[in-house]
């Protein structure tokens, strides 16, 4: 490359930025001495072609502006200032920085111990300095083009109550899938691929949220071993979509191949939510790697102890340190990038509670909530927490802000105990239903503050739940030792694989169980890819670093009876406001009515008393919901109402015989849904009231009582006296 030339730039915006004409370049760096910006021949990347030292400096950014820069180029820092580990510096100009403003990443970490600042078996440690040149074993930035045409294509905006969230790895969706060409299979492409929006739509899902896409690093002992980091929790680049995603080769392609991915999802209404994992980087603890941020400035990205060493309370070996004014700019830069520049719906953030910690203990009013709430970008998509980290008090269901919606683990962990037969109380079962108001309606919470779930990407699927009771997690090299020992699971009498046909009849009713109790519940409904088709992990509940088989969804064995079940249920749900209701039930007489918008009875007919709710070993009860008790108004201010539904929980062993309340909660009821047959049936078994229904053992069943031609015709007239107003 001839030499070129350079002039001042500016402080903002940080990282690469293409103007037409050149590149900007700025990155922030307090405790540096200096910065030396490197370009990089795609022909031979090894080793840059020019250096350039970065003379400028503005409220600690360095910055330069080189003209004739095209995108596509590829870049990295050096930079320098004191390795004095035991006062929290490690600069090491032998180091090749990834800017942690990339757009975007030109390919993967090649092992070696030269990306240590260290000398790597030296008897000092992190305290010795390494004097090898990392820069041909660690991957490129790249300028890139933000040009892209959307089409006008516009984001779907559905509303939380309205919303199925559908999680999914992004490879292993779509690896397998036979009808998708091999060379897209597991791209960003292959997701909006018109066979997989079809199955989406089918579904009825109305938003993936895809499991980190963030570029991100294989952890050298997993590589070591023939593994990789298949799950992604290891971020280096905030702003980068994965090249590993990526169906074409070029620098820089990636993030036009991710914005088509969005527009087409969008395009056929359904929202794209990341997992986002702000809490950590992929550099680890004192011994691990110098990537990007250790280089650039240690002590001004993450929480040290005592200088030498790395707070951790997230188990991989660093904390991000979200009190610092950069660290807190870096996030909300990157949150608002991937909204406004890549149009995504939300985010799902990965142990949230580490965010929220000032000093030590989990501060629910941290900085960070505070800014992300007068945010006016990031505020207005979907913010939803996992509630907990490894920290001392970092369990912390409940306790987040109003705008946050919630993994809600204390659902999942009921949910479970009750269609497994464990000892609990039913009315915490029915507290988890109706959207769990004890954990957030004292914060003017809604029911929509509730992530429902039964599993997640971490921990058994669903069949897997439902047929093993011990982990078997071998295939992940360490002995059996990692994943959760107490899963709440039942095998249902054999561990794994079985040819007893009651056994898998058996499993067959549990995973429908599941499945109606999650979609007929008040809060959001989250569904893993692959539950709805009896994927399996063989017993393995901690994948995280198996891309292949175990993880990947086998298309070619997919259980189509419980994917025609899953489908029907979803659009139940979708088709009836009372399962997904924006208020909290209120327990009192409806004006006009005189029925209570909800009521819970016993097998006998009779509403539940205190003794039978703090009862632990009662398996049994049923729900009314009153369609014309949902006091909330559509989006144009009308007046809603609903056909009544009356649905029956039996985690008995055995079947019973359920009395009917009386006529003035119904005079006829339909069965719709029935788990022990897997049919969501077309009306046709009808019960009057007062009548027995027989209901199987451990089984659901739903019974609809619809509207009358003189309620609807009220309804209309209510309808017409809101408008007149």
């Amino acid at each position: 490359m001839n030499p070129i030339s350079v002039y001042p730039g500016h402080p903002f915006p940080l990282g690469a930025t293409w103007d037409n004409e050149g590149v900007n370049f700025a990155v922030y760096a307090e405790n540096a001495t200096g910065v030396d910006l490197c370009l990089f021949d795609p022909e031979n990347p090894a080793y840059e072609s020019v250096n350039i030292r970065v003379k400028e400096r503005t409220n600690h950014v360095w910055h330069v502006y080189v003209p004739g820069l095209q995108p596509g180029q590829l870049y990295g820092y050096r930079v320098y200032g004191p390795y004095d580990p035991e006062n929290g510096h490690r600069f090491n100009p032998n180091k090749l920085l990834i800017d942690p403003y990339a757009k975007a990443i030109s390919g993967t970490i090649q092992w070696h111990d030269s990306l240590f600042g260290y000398e790597v078996g030296h008897p000092d440690g992190d305290l010795s300095f390494s004097e090898t040149d990392s820069a041909p074993y660690i991957p490129k930035s790249v300028v890139i083009d933000h040009n892209f045409d959307w089409e006008g294509v516009q984001q779907p905006n559905i509303p939380y109550h309205e919303s199925i969230i559908y999680e999914a790895h992004l490879k292993g969706f779509t690896r397998q899938h036979p009808d998708i060409p091999e060379h897209l299979r597991g791209t960003y492409a292959a997701l909006a691929h018109p066979v997989t929006i079809q199955y989406l739509k089918d579904l009825g899902i109305t938003a993936v949220e895809l499991m980190p896409v963030h570029h991100f690093v294989a952890d050298r002992h997993l590589v070591d071993r023939g593994l990789t980091n298949y799950w992604g929790y290891n971020s280096i680049g905030f702003f980068a979509p994965d090249v590993r995603y990526s169906s074409t080769s070029g620098p820089g392609q990636q993030v036009a191949e991710f914005k088509s991915m969005v527009k087409e999802l969008h395009r056929n209404g359904i929202e794209v939510i990341l997992d986002v994992v702000y809490n950590h980087t992929a550099e680890g603890n004192q011994l691990g790697p110098t990537l990007s941020f250790r280089g650039i400035d240690n002590a001004s990205y993450y929480r040290l102890a005592d200088g030498r060493y790395y707070m951790d309370y997230t188990g991989t070996g660093n904390t991000l340190n979200a009190m610092m004014p950069n660290v807190l700019r870096l996030i909300m830069d990157s949150l608002r990038y991937w909204v406004l520049e890549m149009h995504v719906d939300g985010f799902r953030f990965d142990l949230a509670s580490t965010l929220a910690r000032e000093l030590h203990e989990v501060d629910r009013l941290g900085s960070f909530f505070d800014i992300i709430h007068q945010d006016p970008v990031i505020s207005q998509v979907k913010l939803i927490a996992e509630p907990w980290d490894i920290g001392e008090g970092g369990y912390q269901v409940g306790k987040f802000p109003p705008g946050w919606a919630e993994w809600n683990g204390k659902y999942r962990d009921c949910i479970r105990d009750y269609w497994r037969g464990a000892d609990s109380m039913l009315g915490e079962f029915a507290e988890r239903f109706t959207g769990s108001s004890d954990l957030y309606k004292e914060d003017y919470r809604r029911p929509t503050a509730s992530i429902n779930f039964i599993t997640a990407h971490d921990g058994f699927t669903l069949h897997d739940l439902v047929s093993y009771h011990e982990k078997h997690n071998e295939a992940n090299g360490e002995f059996n030792n990692d994943g959760e020992t107490h899963n709440r699971s039942w095998n249902c009498g054999v561990e794994g694989p079985t040819d007893d046909a009651a056994i898998m009849q058996l499993r067959n009713q549990q995973k429908r169980n599941f499945l109606a109790t999650l979609f007929l519940s008040q809060g959001v409904p989250m569904l893993v890819a692959g539950d709805e088709l009896s994927r399996t992990q063989g017993g393995n509940n901690n994948a995280y670093c198996q891309d292949n088989e175990v993880s990947w969804i086998d298309w070619q064995d997919a259980d189509k009876d419980l994917l025609r079940f899953t489908q029907k249920l979803i659009q139940l749900r979708k088709e009836h406001p009372v399962f997904c209701r924006r208020r909290w039930f209120k327990g009192q007489p409806i004006k006009g009515i005189g029925l209570e918008d909800i009521a819970w009875f016993l097998p006998e007919g009779i509403e539940m008393g205190e003794d039978a709710w703090r009862s632990d070993f009662a398996r049994s009860l049923a729900v009314y919901l009153n369609g014309r008790g949902l006091r909330s108004v559509g989006p144009r201010g009308e007046h809603i109402i609903d056909d009544s539904f009356y649905i029956i929980f039996n985690a008995y062993h055995d079947s019973l015989d359920y009395l009917l309340p009386s006529e003035i909660y119904g005079t006829r009821w339909i069965k719709i849904l029935d788990t022990a047959t897997a049919e969501v049936e077309d009306e046709e078994t009808e019960y009057l009231a007062s009548s027995l229904v027989p209901v199987a053992g451990r089984s659901v069943v739903v019974l609809l009582s619809p509207l009358t031609a003189q309620q609807k015709k009220e309804h209309e007239q209510k309808k017409g006296a809101r408008r007149t107003v």
